[in-house]
């Protein structure tokens, strides 16, 4: 019976895994199809290459955050079951009301209220009965620098898009300074290249501290090391942007236009990269933490079944078997594929009118955020970060600028989203037990 309820579970998350791959794909795509650069099928398969490129990208500090949203020593499978049916049946109303919530915290939502439920009605151990089935709050680590639980998820409801926010609104005053024909703002982008220069310096992993070096090249192991490519990425976003504002003071109105919607493809690209590493990471927290409570309940299993499914996994070193990040990388690019037309006129239109330069602007801004939070192992809502993204662009024009009726409506599907779903999962998860 476990086993037949894992390959349930594994089945509903990559189920889930789809639907956020449908319900998100207007987070990268909205604005290159608002201004035209793309065609809504071009920008759906650029999506879907960068979500699945984004398997050799990111690491496993994601996963590893939402595997121990609830402690998985205390924890069954019906419970994890409960959370993951909660999920696709909020993401499907909100993508069927056009409303662009998180997919991410409806995951972590369902997960934590399904797991109170099990702590409510079958824990005894009081260190995890009730609400303490939760990993609520985590002191951060010796070399970490945040410290990790669900109230950390919480708060990054605020601190995501506000985040995307601040620097969209800094690139935007950036570029519309460096459009000035004098010497000072390109003495002022010249100390911005430099001092990103020397921070790239100092946040890259040498070579003697890669654990598993990719390559026998000590240059190839340090540019393919998943740090690395991360802040390369972040720096190749940055430096574009720096280049163009060098230029931008020389350019015709049409010319640099016709630059901003070339960049918007690099923009677009990298905001899909944090799309697929972000959001593909929390399915396989999910599977992971179903695998750790399945071989807990059965120690004598057989972890390698029929030679297709490996059930070896460590989540506290990041190491699992191949296909969980491999089959979640290329579900959510599939689920790109089929589109999401509905959200992406909500982001595209709705939020502020936006052109080949906000575009820019709200999806690097978007990018550098995802990178950033994904490096801290801090599952975020790429919907939050790209509505913040396009807000902090709208407020650089005016005020009035941003449709703030929209906007509001948005944060009501936000802040109602995790509590919604951890209800909704504890009722389904008090309906499983009758069956089981």
């Amino acid at each position: 019976m476990d086993f037949t309820l894992l390959l349930v579970i594994i089945f509903l998350a990559l189920v889930f895994d789809y639907i956020n791959g449908f319900h998100d794909a207007a987070n990268s795509i909205a604005t290159v199809v608002a201004t035209k650069v793309l065609t809504p099928f071009q920008a759906v398969l650029w999506a879907a290459f960068f979500n699945f490129l984004a398997y050799w990208v990111f690491g496993f500090g994601v996963a590893d955050t939402v595997a121990k949203t609830a402690h998985t020593n205390s924890i069954d499978l019906i419970t994890i079951l409960a959370g993951v049916i909660a999920a696709i049946i909020w993401n499907i109303i909100t993508w069927l009301k056009g409303i662009p919530s998180s997919s991410s915290h409806t995951l972590i939502g369902g997960f934590a209220g399904a797991a109170i439920a099990h702590g409510l009605s079958s824990v005894t151990d009081p260190e995890h009965a009730g609400f303490k089935i939760v990993n609520w709050f985590k002191a951060a680590k010796e070399g970490e620098l945040l410290p990790s639980g669900v109230v950390i998820v919480i708060l990054f409801i605020v601190f995501a898009p506000l985040l995307g926010m601040i620097i969209s609104y800094f690139i935007s005053l950036w570029l519309m300074y460096s459009s000035k024909k004098n010497i000072y703002p390109k003495l002022f982008t010249i100390l911005l290249m430099l001092l990103v220069a020397w921070f790239l310096y100092s946040v890259m992993v040498p070579f003697e501290e890669i654990k598993k070096p990719r390559f026998e090249s000590e240059f190839w192991s340090v540019i393919t090391e998943p740090h690395n490519i991360k802040w390369f990425l972040v720096a190749f976003i940055f430096y574009g942007l720096a280049i163009f504002n060098l230029l931008f003071s020389s350019l015709s109105t049409a010319k640099a236009e016709l630059v901003l919607k070339r960049m918007q493809l690099l923009s677009s690209a990298a905001f899909s990269l944090g799309h697929g590493g972000n959001d593909s990471q929390k399915v396989m927290g999910i599977i992971a933490a179903a695998v750790m409570v399945y071989v807990k309940s059965n120690p004598d299993a057989e972890l390698s079944i029929g030679g297709l499914l490996d059930l070896h996994i460590d989540i506290d070193s990041g190491a699992m078997p191949g296909w969980i990040p491999l089959t979640c990388y290329t579900v959510i690019a599939l689920g790109t594929l089929s589109g999401g037309w509905k959200i992406v006129k909500t982001m595209g239109s709705k939020i502020t009118k936006v052109s080949a330069f906000e575009g820019v602007v709200a999806e690097s801004a978007g990018a550098i955020t995802l990178f950033t939070t994904e490096h801290f192992k801090i599952p975020v809502s790429t919907t939050h970060t790209i509505t913040g993204s396009i807000i902090g662009v709208g407020v650089t024009k005016r005020i009035s600028a941003v449709r703030w009726g929209v906007t509001v409506k948005l944060l009501w599907a936000w802040i109602l989203t995790i509590p919604v779903s951890a209800v909704l999962a504890a009722l389904i998860y008090f309906l499983l037990k009758l069956f089981f």
